[in-house]
């Protein structure tokens, strides 16, 4: 449904000699990511001794979803966050749309229709 926001919840792996490169290209996919105007958050969160990430990302919408999904820090960083750590988890809240729900399936994320709640 256009106007429902979409969130995202990425989780990550990092092996100790790639967390400087692995936040150098979090950092580069935080700045690629700022010129898109539906994207409500982006946040990127390390535990203490830097081994795993969450990346927890909102979106204004699904159309918001398939610009991310096509732009910049999807099609040219995430390959290379890819090659570097693990990916253990990725789910989605809310419709990201057909288009967006299709290249998001294919990195392997579960999608969790919206039933019922609160957003203030």
């Amino acid at each position: 449904m256009a106007g429902q926001e979409v969130r995202f919840t990425v989780g990550f792996t990092i092996p100790a000699e790639n967390l400087e490169q692995f936040k150098a290209i979090a950092q580069a996919m935080i700045a690629s990511t700022q010129s898109e105007t539906g994207t409500l958050g982006y946040d990127w969160f390390y535990s203490s001794d830097g081994s795993r990430c969450r990346l927890i990302e909102a979106y204004v919408d699904s159309d918001a979803v398939l610009v991310h999904m096509t732009g910049y820090a999807v099609r040219e960083l995430v390959p290379k966050l890819a090659a570097i750590a693990g990916i253990t988890g990725f789910e989605v809240y809310g419709d990201p749309g057909t288009q967006a729900g299709t290249i998001l399936a294919g990195l392997g994320a579960e999608i969790f229709d919206l039933q019922a709640g609160l957003s203030r």
